[in-house]
């Protein structure tokens, strides 16, 4: 399956340079001076930020790092392998979805600063939410080079 689906089409999608496709949902008109920021930061930041995120069956996301933390939601689809952990070959795979019988977590928390990466288990598409705090900018947002 490589052709969005049209539910998919209908949340306005736009490829995300870590693969699949997103949509920012909602920054925070509260800004969070530097001076109030861990002294990683550079500049002010949104208190948070959410975006959709889609992946398609087959598709994986780069391996990357985000500054803040993430708290990450399932919505519909297949459930996600979602691997995080300090470094990439310490990352532990959770299973984000809605089967909370199966062992699956309808949420998951990434610390700042872990290396992550996620792909659909199944064979259909993967949605999913990404609320960042403090918020999302892509000054915080390191790609590994090879998404081994």
């Amino acid at each position: 399956m490589s052709e969005l689906p049209d539910w998919a089409k209908r949340l306005n999608l736009s490829p995300h340079p870590e693969g699949g496709y997103f949509r920012e949902t909602w920054r925070s008109g509260l800004s969070i001076p530097q001076s109030a920021l861990p002294m990683d930061y550079e500049g002010p930041r949104s208190a948070g930020t959410a975006i959709l995120f889609l992946l398609m069956p087959g598709q994986q996301s780069a391996w990357h790092t985000v500054r803040s933390t993430e708290i990450w939601l399932f919505h519909r689809g297949s459930p996600l392998l979602l691997e995080f952990g300090p470094e990439q070959d310490r990352a532990a795979t959770h299973l984000l979805g809605a089967d909370i019988v199966a062992g699956e977590h309808p949420q998951l928390v990434i610390p700042p600063g872990n290396w992550q990466r996620a792909r659909p288990r199944d064979d259909e598409p993967s949605l999913v939410s990404c609320i960042v705090v403090p918020g999302f900018d892509f000054a915080d947002f390191s790609m590994a080079a090879s998404t081994d």
